[in-house]
This record gives structure tokens, C-alpha cells and sequence, in this order.
């Protein structure tokens, strides 16, 4: 009941904000006073249950402050900022109230008969007040019958003499004084208490015992006659002397569960001066009926033989955050019930055989973040009901000490290799190792009953070709992330890793630098429900890749480009936030299914965004429009009439083909001379404009002859005044002695556009591919077209692919390629011309964001 109240205390103040209670208001349930700057008790309806008034400058409390409030069961009046005056029943009002908490004030008064009235008063907290002795003498407890917890901690309290009144509080179960300066405690001091049950006697923190000497036989023992679930008497400063006469001294007394953690019993490492326990120590408990011992935060350095002989009935010792580097033949000696025990974070380099013989039913024993490196083979052999074994971060090498248990955990050792595995377990974890091999793996797979394998942050890249799988049907959960599998699985081997896992429901393959997924890897994972590719570098899942029955995917931080929706028909959620969406039509299946789909996609929207092209950057697919991009809709209204026109069409143009391409170059020199008779008042020039030169040719020196004689002659102006483009070359218009970079960087800015013509020797000269690259920056600043590709000679596509700069333009835009025909080369000069001419608009933003379509022309 008492921990269902601090639950339920826990979840009206976390919840407080959530049923829309502004500070310094109510609404009938709950009022909420807290940093209000109050002087007194507010004015609240009588419906209220939760009242918190803490953080005010409340000075006084007297039976009139509060309205008569009967619903009320929590008040928190705690921390006030004046000094607190609590007269006589001032607390009358509340008739059933069930939690009080007085906590941190400064208490200058407070009345005897404060508390009277509350008889339903179930917890009171006054720690940290400044009170002194007088609050135990001085009978301000009578008759709250119904008062289960009292804390007191952190007061000026030297004494525990309590008044007989502490006989009438039946239901007194948990007294918390911790962090006084209680030097003693004496039979007589306690007596209202005998006869009573405590689920909770706090004492910590005190110095009890360890600054005055004691007299134990006058002295005697302070709990007669009491039941205690959990004594806690940590943090005292307890030396192996005084635990021994403490624990003589209190011979007989029932207590479940002994805290002595924060002690300074032992060696320490490199001392002896300082005794470690002995079989004398805990002597006195051995009528004490101790479960459960906590002896940890302290300096033992040596688990002396039969130290815990007396110690029939524990079940739980905690001996970790200690000195520990030695065990004793024996140590354990007398615990024939003790089922667990925590030795971690202490100092034991090796294990013996012997270290743990008599201990019959131990269950668990944890021994994680120790030094160990060496464990004999028999250690754990005869420990027949051993249950779990924890050696996390260690230094061990061999797992050959290892018998059949349910648990298991290795990681964080130093193991490379996994041999002599003759055991059987349920849940083995051995992340954080060395292992390299998969054929580890694939011999742990093997182990008889495992469910969980967890091999996090290994090495695994390497695979040997004659391995193969075998089944088991028990395997639940395979934890495989933060390895290298990407490496082993290029080699074209260990793809059927998965093949016997049929009852697999588990599996994490994230941050393995995987680029692929090896077709058919999940073909036999039917009862696959959870798969975590996160953190990879997979551009794209295959049709089919995916188990059938798969219901949860994380495919987070990846480099997907446009995922394929039918891929995920069976799942109930998806992660695929921060990867990196090229926003094209291509897309827009994808983006359609995520606004419509009934799959819980995780992350915010914000988190899935467009990582081309540069316009898109960091925009959400749930903003992007795909109107644009739905053709089947735009061609059902042309279709009719494309189909009328279509017989027509095809007649003239097959014999406008026939015409034009028999006769092409006369058909183009007549339509020339045409467009000059009919056009001849009109100047041909170029409009003027910023730009010095209408176009800049880059070309290999190697070709300039022919480059002369094809082109400069029949453009530039230079060479003819029949033509009529500006032109820049470097054999030419280059200044002598200029950096070369400055040259071509002078060129691309200042002409309208750049003309490369790329040539075998073109891709073989460094200066060129520079120049094509600055074409290229300057089109991504100008947001327009500006550089124009001309492909010569017999260079096919795969040539051209090999260079990186010249594959990412080939790729998104349209190049030339010089004609084979003489006949197309008047046509084909004029073509360029007007390109070169032809002012290229930038892009405006639109308000409304849709996609745009890159065509890709080989």
C-alpha cells in the first residue's frame, strides 16, 4: 500500500502539467501553489485532493489557516523560504489526509499537539528541519494511529530516547534516520518500539559507533524484541571491530536484510594495518535469520576462510565496489543457502577451482569489472544450480571454463577465438570482443536451447568459404550490430548465415558498412518480426529482400534514393528518417505512399528530407508536391487527339524523313539562304550585354588545327565578318605569363557561355578537365546551363563515365556529339551557334514546392 501511494504521488505531480493546471491555480482535483510567492494558505475548493504549497514564504500555520477541506489527502508545504511557526492542531481541518510533507523548513515552533486530528495521517515527512531531540520526546506523535512512515533524516537528532507514546503507533512500519548525529543507540532507548515489525529502520550516515566508545554490556541491544526487514546502518564508518560487537550485541534480532555498504573494513590494497573480516565478524548474526547482506563501497582486499560461516539463511551478498583480490579456500563456507552473489568492480586478476566450493545453490554470481584473465577449468563446473554468470569487462581470453547455464555474459573482454564450445545456454552476450571470424558465429549458432546471441561490437569481416549453416529451431533474438559484415559478404560467401534460423524474430545488422544485401540472406527468416538496418550505406532494398512476415523495420541513416513502397507491405512501422532522398519524379510513388499509408512511420517529418537536388535540400517529403510528375494523367486528355493527328503525322513525316535525310545538307544550305534574302535588314549580331565573349572553347592543344579548321573559322568573327560569334581560345585570347587557373577562371566568368570539346586528348589533358570543372561551378552559381559539351570522335559512353566530372554532367544533362556526315556539319555549326546565343533564364523559387524532372540523354 505504501509503495502504491508514492506511485500514485510520483504520477499526480509528473502529471500535474498535463491536466492543464497553470502554476498558482486549481481546478478542484488539484491545486497548484508551488513559486507563487504566498504568505498564507490560499483559499481552495473543498473538492481538493492534492494541495502543494512548497516553495512560498508561508510563515505560519494554525488551526485556522486551512477551509475545512475533507477530500484533501496530500499537502506539501516543504521549503519555504521564512522560517515556519506550526501551532496547535493546525492541521485539524484535514480530517483524512494521508500524506504530509513538512520537508526542508526551517521549523522555529511546533507545537506538542501539531499533528492532532490526524488520525488518517498514513506518511510524515520532516527531514531536514533543523529538529532536535525533543521531536522523540516530546510526544508529538500521539495518536496518529494510522502513521506508517516517518522520516526524520538529516535533523540535529543525538539522541533516539523515544516517548511511550511510540507504543500506540501500531502501524509504524518504516523510521528513516539517516544523516544525524545519533553517536549511540541503547536497549533503553527503543524499548516503545519492542514488539514491533519494520519493513525499513534507516540509520545511515550517522558515525554510529565510530566516535565514542562503547560500553556494550551496559549498552545491550537497541533492537529487542523488533523485526526488521532492512536494517541500513551504511555509511557509519563501521570497522571489523565494531561490526563484530554490533553484531554480538544484537544477537537473536530478526532482520531480513543487513546494509553495512560505505563501511571501512579491510586491507585496502597495499595496507595491512586495517583488518579484513573474519569468521568472528558476522558471528553474532547467525541467530539473526539474515537474508540479504550489503557489504559494499568499501576496502576488503581478502575473503578470509568461512568468514560468512555463521550466515545460514542468506540468500543475497553484495560485495561489489570493494578492494577484493583474493579468495580464500573456504571463503564461502556455510552459505548453503545463498543463491546470489556480487563481487563486481573490486580486484580479482584470476580464479581458482576452489574459490567457490560451498555454495550449493547459487543461482547468480556477477563478476563484472574485475581484472580477470585467468579462469581454471573447474571453477564453475560443480556449481550445479548456477543459473547466470557475469564476467562483463574483464581481460578474458578462453571460454573453456565455461559450464551449460540460462546466462551468460562475456562482453567486453578480450577474446579472439571461441574454441571447446561444449555448453548449452539461453542468452550468451559477447559484445565488445575481438572476434573476427564468422565461423565463430556460425558454431555458436549451434548451441543447444540459445534464444538470444548478442554479439555487438565485434570484428566479424572475415568468412571462410567451407562453412555451413546449421538449423536452430530455439534462436529468438541475434544481435549482429557494429561489426564489418560488409567485408565478409563482398567476397561473394557466408550469404546463408540466416539459412537454419526459421524461429528467429530478432535481428540487428546496423552499423556494418553494408552497401548490399546478399540476395536471398533473409529467405528463410519466416518468423522474422523486428530487423534493424540502421546506420549502413544501402542505396536501395531489392523486390523481395524482405522477409514476408516482417512487421517492424529501422532503416535509418542510410543512402536510399527512392525506395520501392511495395517493399514494405507488411509492416506496422518503419524507421527511414536522415536518409538521402533524391526529390525526382522517380520518387513520387514513395512520397505518395507515405502521406497515405496506415504504417506508423517513425521520427518526425522534419527527420525524412530531400538530399537532391540542391533546391530540395533539407525539405520534407511531406511538403513535396507530385502533381508534376503524375503523366498518366496528363496524357488521358491528349491521348484523342494524338491519335487523330497521329495517321496525318506519320505520313508527312516519313516522307519529310526520307526527303531530308537524302538531301539534308542541300535542304539545310537552301534554308540558310532563305532566312539571310528574307532577313537581310536585320543586324545578326548578338545583343550587347555583360558578357566580353560569347563563348569560351576549351580544347586540347593537341587538336588545335583541326578545332581551326571545323569550327573557329565558321564562328568567329575574327576570322570572317560573315560570322557571328565572339570567341575565346587559349591559344589566343590567353595573357602570356598569367597563372594558368586565372586564365581559365577569366574565361568561364566572362564569356555567356563555355564550349568543351571533348576529345581523347581532351581527356587526357589535367588543364581541360580543370576548365570543365570551373564550367560546371559556375552553372551550379548561375542556377542555368552555361556550359555546353561537345563529344568528337569515336568516345563511347563508358569512356566518359570514368571521369568524375565529367560523369556527374553527362548523367543530368544533354551533350553533342560532331557529326560523321560532311552534309550535317553546316547544320550542325548553326545548331551551336544558337545555342551559344540563346540567354538561359535562372530559376525562380516557387511558394509551392514540386518536383523536378532531370532528364538523362547518353
Amino acid at each position: 500500500m505504501a509503495d502504491h501511494l508514492d506511485l500514485l504521488l510520483g504520477v499526480v505531480l509528473v502529471a500535474s502539467p498535463a491536466f492543464g493546471i497553470s502554476p498558482c491555480s486549481f481546478d478542484g482535483r488539484i491545486a497548484l501553489f508551488r513559486f507563487c510567492n504566498l504568505t498564507q494558505i490560499p483559499q481552495v475548493l473543498n473538492t481538493t485532493e492534492n494541495l502543494l504549497l512548497s516553495f512560498n514564504y508561508i510563515s505560519t500555520v494554525t488551526a485556522s489557516s486551512f477551509p475545512f477541506l475533507e477530500q484533501l489527502q496530500l499537502l506539501e508545504l516543504g521549503t519555504q523560504y521564512t522560517p515556519l511557526m506550526i501551532g496547535k492542531e493546525a492541521f485539524r481541518n484535514l480530517p483524512n489526509l494521508r500524506i504530509l510533507d513538512l520537508g526542508q523548513n526551517q521549523i522555529n515552533v511546533l507545537h506538542p499537539d501539531a499533528f492532532q486530528g490526524l488520525s488518517n495521517l498514513f506518511e510524515l515527512r520532516l527531514f531536514s528541519c533543523g529538529l532536535s531531540n525533543a521531536i522523540l520526546r516530546g510526544g508529538y506523535f500521539k495518536n496518529l494511529s494510522s502513521l506508517t512512515r516517518l522520516d526524520l533524516s538529516f535533523n540535529q537528532i543525538h539522541s533516539l530516547y523515544l516517548h511511550s507514546s511510540f507504543r500506540e503507533l501500531n502501524s509504524l512500519k518504516s523510521i528513516d534516520f539517516a544523516l544525524n548525529k545519533i553517536f549511540t543507540i541503547c536497549e533503553d532507548e527503543l524499548k516503545p518500539l519492542q514488539g514491533k515489525m519494520f519493513s525499513l529502520f534507516n540509520l545511515k550516515a550517522n558515525n554510529l559507533y565510530s566516535r565514542v566508545s562503547v560500553d556494550w554490556e551496559k549498552c545491550k541491544n537497541p533492537f529487542r524484541n523488533m523485526q526488521l526487514d532492512t536494517l541500513d546502518v551504511s555509511g557509519n564508518g563501521w570497522t571489523v571491530a565494531i561490526t563484530e560487537n554490533f553484531s554480538n550485541a544484537i544477537w537473536g534480532s530478526q532482520i531480513s536484510s543487513l546494509i553495512l555498504a560505505h563501511h571501512t573494513m579491510g586491507s585496502d590494497f597495499g595496507f595491512r594495518n586495517i583488518k579484513d573480516p573474519d569468521q568472528n565478524t558476522f558471528a553474532g548474526l547467525n541467530r539473526s535469520s539474515v537474508i540479504q547482506l550489503d557489504l559494499s563501497h568499501g576496502f576488503i582486499f581478502s575473503l578470509n576462510s568461512e568468514v560468512f560461516k555463521m550466515l545460514k539463511d542468506l540468500k543475497i551478498l553484495n560485495l561489489s565496489y570493494n578492494k577484493i583480490n583474493t579468495i580464500a579456500d573456504r571463503a564461502f563456507y556455510g552459505l548453503d543457502s545463498l543463491q546470489i552473489l556480487n563481487i563486481s568492480y573490486n580486484l580479482l586478476g584470476e580464479l581458482h577451482n576452489s574459490n567457490f566450493h560451498g555454495l550449493p545453490s547459487i543461482a547468480y554470481i556477477d563478476l563484472q569489472k574485475n581484472h580477470i584473465g585467468i579462469i581454471q577449468k573447474e571453477t564453475f563446473i560443480f556449481l550445479k544450480k548456477l543459473q547466470t554468470l557475469d564476467l562483463r569487462d574483464n581481460a578474458i581470453t578462453t571460454i573453456n571454463f565455461i559450464p551449460s547455464l540460462a546466462t551468460i555474459f562475456l562482453g567486453g573482454n578480450k577474446l579472439v577465438t571461441l574454441s571447446d564450445i561444449h555448453f548449452t545456454a539461453d542468452f550468451i552476450h559477447l559484445s565488445e570482443n575481438r572476434l573476427e571470424s564468422l565461423a565463430y558465429l556460425y558454431s555458436l549458432l549451434q548451441i543447444p536451447h540459445l534464444r538470444i546471441l548478442i554479439l555487438n561490437q565485434n570484428r566479424l569481416s572475415f568468412c571462410n568459404p567451407s562453412l555451413t549453416p546449421s538449423e536452430n529451431l530455439s534462436l529468438e533474438q541475434l544481435f549482429l550490430g557494429e561489426n564489418m559484415l560488409q567485408l565478409a559478404w563482398e567476397t561473394g560467401f557466408c550469404w546463408d548465415v540466416f539459412k537454419g534460423l526459421s524461429h528467429l524474430q530478432i535481428l540487428y545488422l546496423n552499423n556494418n558498412y553494408l552497401n548490399f544485401l546478399p540476395p536471398g540472406v533473409f529467405n528463410n527468416l519466416n518468423a522474422l518480426r523486428g530487423l534493424s538496418l540502421n546506420s549502413n550505406r544501402l542505396t536501395a532494398l531489392s523486390p523481395g529482400i524482405l522477409p514476408p512476415n516482417l512487421e517492424i523495420l529501422d532503416i535509418s541513416r542510410n543512402q536510399l534514393l527512392s525506395p520501392d513502397p511495395s517493399s514494405f507491405v507488411s509492416l506496422s512501422v518503419l524507421d527511414v528518417t536522415h536518409n538521402k532522398f533524391i526529390c525526382e519524379c522517380e520518387l513520387s510513388t514513395f512520397i505518395s505512399w507515405l502521406n497515405q499509408t496506415n504504417v506508423t512511420i517513425f521520427g518526425s517529418p522534419t527527420d525524412i528530407y530531400c538530399m537532391y537536388p540542391d533546391s530540395f535540400i533539407g525539405v520534407s517529403l511531406y511538403s513535396i508536391s507530385t502533381e508534376d510528375c503524375n503523366e498518366e494523367k496528363v496524357l488521358k486528355s491528349l491521348r484523342f487527339s494524338l491519335f487523330i493527328l497521329f495517321t496525318v503525322t506519320l505520313t508527312l513525316l516519313l516522307m519529310t524523313t526520307l526527303i531530308v535525310t537524302k538531301f539534308r545538307g542541300v535542304c539545310f544550305t537552301c534554308y540558310n539562304t532563305t532566312w539571310r534574302l528574307v532577313f537581310k535588314d536585320h543586324a545578326q549580331g548578338s545583343e550587347s550585354d555583360t558578357y566580353k565573349y560569347d563563348a569560351y572553347f576549351c580544347f586540347s592543344s593537341k587538336d588545335f588545327e583541326w578545332v581551326q579548321n571545323s569550327f573557329l573559322k565558321h564562328l568567329d568573327t575574327q576570322y570572317s565578318d560573315q560570322n557571328r560569334l565572339n570567341l575565346c581560345f587559349e591559344e589566343r585570347d590567353f595573357v602570356p605569363g598569367e597563372n594558368h587557373i586565372a586564365n581559365i577562371q577569366a574565361a568561364v566568368w566572362s564569356s555567356r557561355k563555355t564550349v568543351c570539346l571533348v576529345s581523347r586528348h581532351f581527356l587526357r589533358d589535367g588543364w581541360c578537365l580543370e576548365a570543365f570543372s570551373y564550367a560546371q561551378s559556375r552553372c551550379l552559381s548561375d542556377l542555368n546551363s552555361v556550359l555546353i559539351m561537345v563529344v568528337v570522335g569515336s568516345l563511347s559512353q563508358f569512356q566518359l563515365m570514368k571521369h568524375q566530372s565529367i560523369r556527374g554532367f553527362v548523367q543530368k544533362h544533354q551533350y553533342l556529339r560532331w557529326p560523321e556526315d560532311l552534309q550535317d556539319i553546316g547544320w550542325f555549326l548553326d545548331k551551336l551557334a544558337q545555342r551559344i546565343l540563346k540567354r538561359e533564364k535562372a530559376k525562380k523559387d516557387d511558394s509551392h514546392i514540386q518536383l523536378q524532372t532531370i532528364t538523362t540523354i547518353s
